[in-house]
């Protein structure tokens, strides 16, 4: 029986959809999770053939040993992969072992520690300025050092979803900033960086035996936390810009040794250069796949799939439709009692897709993270100006009932 393995999966995105897409691509599929509720909670995953849980899915030898017995039980592994950190990198190792085709291993385990990446892209024009701080240093001398280049972005070198990201404008918030950061991450290095001013774009790359596919460059809108709550396709980029990004990222893969597999990088022009704001070793999340499916017709999750075991994957667009995605958060913490207007918002034309994440039931908090997003809201039309017009009308139609804590 054909089987693909999968190490980890969020309850909805891009993670969850793999496991939909490879059921319906007729694979068995094996979900690998350090989750007891999800291992538990068989019917909430149609899709998963079986849950296998792991204390740590790191043990090495005791994953081996389990995937050994799916093995002896007639199932042959075509697949081991990952769309979550920190699984990703590790996935590719798994599948080495055991003779599958892989992606670029080694690249992808830099790319999971932004310090890694830093010190690896340094000298290149993308590279912004940055240090790195360490436990053992003295937060008040590393902030009297770095004062003079202020404003900074401090972010643990080892994390994701925009969690923990802190702007510091003086030398004390620096020092504050870092204590933080410090105290939340002991084990972990504290990163540095210029503080980048430019609209920002996220742009899904898939590269198969060594040539780049820039599959979707979009624009994001952001809040004053970092958080993304709007995201445009096509980005409305120029002649120039588009050849000059093209090249900055093809630089950033060389230096990685990116040569098979997807990633996204996370992009500003900053005075008509391209920086690099962060790059991760695997596609977006959330409804990710769902924007591009709509602005492309690339299910790009399938098509991730097929690389991976072995299929030529399609990754020139069908079409460009002017798409937008709108992310709704709340502004008190509270429990969450009730939902409505999702029918109301879905027969609004142009809408494509709408979705409320939590249960009722669950605690609602104000955003300090990708995670906290709890609604999304999927439009086309012939203009990206008149797609985001109507999101933002399906959004209104959107109402959370939450008894405040």
């Amino acid at each position: 029986m054909k089987t693909i393995i999968f190490l980890g999966t969020r309850r909805h995105g891009t993670s969850r959809e793999a496991l939909q897409m490879a059921k319906e691509m007729a694979y068995c599929t094996v979900l690998f999770t350090d989750r007891r509720g999800l291992g538990k909670k068989t019917n909430e995953f149609p899709e998963v053939d079986e849950i296998i849980y792991m204390k740590d899915i790191f043990f090495k030898e005791e994953l081996m040993s389990e995937i050994q017995e799916l093995q002896a039980e007639g199932k042959t592994i075509c697949a081991c992969m990952s769309f979550i950190d920190p699984y990703v990198s590790y996935a590719e190792r798994i599948s080495a072992e055991l003779g599958l085709i892989r992606s670029s291993s080694y690249a992808f385990q830099a790319v999971e520690n932004k310090a890694d990446v830093r010190n690896i892209l340094i000298g290149l024009e993308s590279s912004p300025t940055f240090s790195v701080y360490e436990k053992q240093m003295s937060t008040a001398e590393f902030a009297a050092n770095y004062k003079g280049a202020l404003p900074l972005i401090l972010k643990p070198s080892e994390s994701n979803g925009s969690k923990d990201i802190v702007l510091v404008k003086t030398e004390l918030e620096m020092a504050d900033g870092l204590r933080y950061l410090q105290k939340k991450y002991p084990d972990i290095s504290i990163l540095a960086e210029e503080y980048l001013e430019g609209t920002q774009y996220l742009i899904e790359v898939v590269v198969y035996r060594g040539t780049v596919f820039i599959i979707g460059i979009i624009e994001q809108e952001c809040s004053r936390s970092f958080l993304i709550t709007g995201y445009k396709y096509p980005a409305e980029l120029s002649d120039v810009q588009k050849i000059t990004l093209r090249r900055a990222i093809h630089d950033i893969l060389f230096h990685i040794g990116l040569s098979n597999g997807s990633c996204h990088l996370e992009m500003r022009s900053v005075g008509g250069k391209w920086k690099l704001v962060e790059i991760n070793p695997r596609m977006s999340g959330g409804a990710m796949n769902r924007l591009i499916e709509e602005g492309t017709g690339i299910n790009l999750v399938r098509e991730i799939l097929k690389m991976k075991v072995g299929e030529a994957p399609h990754l020139e667009p069908f079409y460009t439709q002017c798409t937008y995605a709108k992310y709704l958060t709340v502004d008190v913490l509270g429990r969450l009692l009730h939902v409505c207007g999702q029918d109301r918002a879905l027969i609004l034309e142009g809408v494509k897709y709408v979705y409320v994440k939590p249960k009722e039931g669950t605690i609602l908090s104000p955003p300090r993270s990708m995670g906290d997003r709890y609604a999304c809201v999927i439009t086309c039309a012939e203009t990206i100006e008149r797609a985001k017009s109507i999101a933002h009308e399906a959004a209104k139609e959107l109402k959370f009932y939450i008894e405040p804590l």
